[in-house]
Parts: C-alpha cells; sequence; structure tokens
C-alpha cells in the first residue's frame, strides 16, 4: 500500500470506530432504560423470590437489560479493534509515531482509554462507567474530526524519542483520571440515591451497579495508579523533553501551567484521602476538578491559547 491508501484507510477505520462506538453508547444507555423496573437480586431473594426464578416481568427487564449491555461491551471491543487498525495505519501513513497533533492524539487516546476500560472490566467487572466511557470517547473521536490535518512530518521540536515516553505516559494516566471521574459521577449519584430513596423503591440499573463505598474505592484505586504516571509524564519526562527541544527544562508556558494545576489537584485529592481521611462527595468533586483541569489542558489550551505547544494543532 502507499502512503496515501494509509491515510485513506485509516480515515474510513477511525470513521467506522466512532460510529460503531456511538453505536456501544446507544446500547449501555438501553442497558440502563430496560432495567428501569427491575429490582436488585438481593432484594427479590428478601421478598422470598429464587434467584433462578424472578417474575416474568422482571425477568423481562433484566435479560433485555443484560443483553443490551453484552452487546454494548462487545461493540465497544469491535470499536477498540477497529481504531486500533485506523491509528496503526495513520502512524504508517505519517512514516512516525501517530500522536504528533491533536487529531492523532484524540484518535490514540481513545483507543488507550478503551483499552483501560475493556482491561478494567475484565478485571473488576467496572462495566457499569460504560455509557460515561463510551459517550465520552465518541464525543472526543468527533471533535478530533474537526481539527483533522493530513499526515505529515514532525516540526522541529518533536524530533524526540521524548514523543512517544512523554504522550504516552499522558495518555495512559489520562485514561485512568477518565475511569476515576466516570466512577466519581456515579459514585456522587449513587450516594445521593442511597440516601434519599426508600428500600422498598430501589428499582431500576443503578441499584444492580455496586454500593457507593464500592464506587468510591474503585475511583481511589485507578487515580492511585495515575497519579505517579503522570509525575513522570508531565513533571519529569516533559522538562527534560522542553530542555531538549527548547533549552530551558520549565518557562511557565500555558500548557506547562496547566499539567503542573492538574498535577496540584490530584495530589492534594490522593494526600486528603490519605492523611485526612477524605471520602465520599467532597473527594468525588476533587477528583471531578482535576479531571476538568486534564481536559482543559489537552483542549482548550491546544486551541485557544497561543504557546510553545501550538504545533499540537
Amino acid at each position: 500500500m502507499t502512503l496515501a491508501q494509509y491515510e485513506q484507510f485509516s480515515n474510513y477505520a477511525v470513521a467506522s470506530a466512532t460510529g460503531i462506538l456511538a453505536l456501544a453508547f446507544v446500547m449501555y444507555v438501553a442497558q440502563w432504560g430496560f432495567a428501569r423496573n427491575v429490582a436488585p437480586d438481593r432484594e427479590l431473594v428478601a421478598a422470598g423470590t429464587e434467584l433462578g426464578d424472578p417474575p416474568a416481568e422482571q425477568d423481562t427487564g433484566a435479560g433485555r437489560s443484560d443483553m443490551a449491555g453484552s452487546i454494548g461491551f462487545s461493540l465497544t471491543g469491535l470499536s477498540w479493534l477497529v481504531l486500533l487498525v485506523g491509528v496503526i495505519a495513520r502512524g504508517l501513513s505519517a512514516q512516525r509515531v501517530p500522536w504528533g497533533n491533536m487529531y492523532e492524539f484524540g484518535c490514540a487516546a481513545v483507543l488507550v482509554a478503551l483499552t483501560a476500560y475493556i482491561v478494567l472490566v475484565r478485571t473488576w467487572a467496572i462495566d457499569w462507567v460504560g455509557p460515561i466511557i463510551t459517550g465520552f470517547g465518541t464525543v472526543v473521536l468527533g471533535l478530533s474530526a474537526l481539527v483533522f490535518v493530513p499526515p505529515g512530518p514532525l516540526v522541529p521540536a518533536l524530533h524526540s524519542y521524548w514523543l512517544v515516553i512523554h504522550v504516552l505516559g499522558a495518555m495512559i494516566a489520562g485514561s485512568a483520571f477518565l475511569v476515576g471521574a466516570a466512577a466519581s459521577v456515579l459514585y456522587l449519584v449513587k450516594s445521593r440515591a442511597e440516601r434519599n430513596t426508600a428500600v422498598e423503591d430501589r428499582i431500576g440499573f443503578l441499584w444492580r451497579i455496586p454500593p457507593s463505598a464500592k464506587i468510591d474505592q474503585v475511583a481511589y484505586r485507578v487515580h492511585a495508579f495515575a497519579f505517579p504516571i503522570w509525575t513522570f509524564a508531565a513533571l519529569i519526562a516533559g522538562p527534560i523533553w522542553a530542555q531538549y527541544a527548547w533549552g530551558r527544562y520549565w518557562g511557565w508556558d500555558p500548557k506547562e501551567v496547566w499539567a503542573f494545576i492538574t498535577w496540584v489537584v490530584y495530589a492534594g485529592y490522593l494526600h486528603a484521602r490519605a492523611t485526612a481521611g477524605w471520602k465520599g462527595k467532597a473527594a468525588a468533586i476533587l477528583a471531578l476538578v482535576g479531571f476538568a483541569t486534564f481536559v482543559f489542558n489537552f483542549v482548550g489550551i491546544n486551541l485557544f491559547v497561543s504557546g510553545l505547544h501550538s504545533y499540537a494543532k
């Protein structure tokens, strides 16, 4: 295949992956919708109903919900595979790593995020964050198409192996931050419902996911995993690369400043949980603030603020 053919193949693959991921989001939403009248299994048992023989109307809803969730996860896996092909083809067409501009970073970042989600579903069964992950990924891929540029050579500042190390580390950390943010959102919703909903009124998919304490634990674990990776990518690899490219480790460039702000917020989140025993609503809100700074750093700064990182456009 020629370089032009690789580029065309990549464009088709990314577009297809976007559509498939959107369908996965729809199926995850349907999973929640079909379970709107389904009571949790533990409550069926308390009511004297065997787990294997629930009432017919609830069995229908639960069965449809489970099927929609399975289809959603399968479509997510298919989207991951098609996007992987698209990202690889983009790299082959550009003859370099496929994250040298904002379009490529968006595609590669969603690929890493889907990888993290699929792995964690298999290990921690966190498929309950599926609607948020697939919805966010669909939006990122759609917006990435708006800043599409044809593949081409890197600007001189990017000609370094630190491009691989720094950006890959940021994408891995960002994927974990996304999962943590999704868990934090669901924690806020579930904990509020636990406080305000009577036991007999607890029906729907919200009551089929883990209790809020478990969701909070998942959020903490993924943030604890992501933070040292972000520390290395943003505050170690980034400055080293800056020294290589621009002759200084730190220059108060807007992207450098916001990377540090993100680090401070997440450091505060983990420190508060470890020393002050922060859990629950305050910790979840702080985690979401951290994710907001992360997103602004990689979207707002690149698009709306001038700086040394303007080549990301």
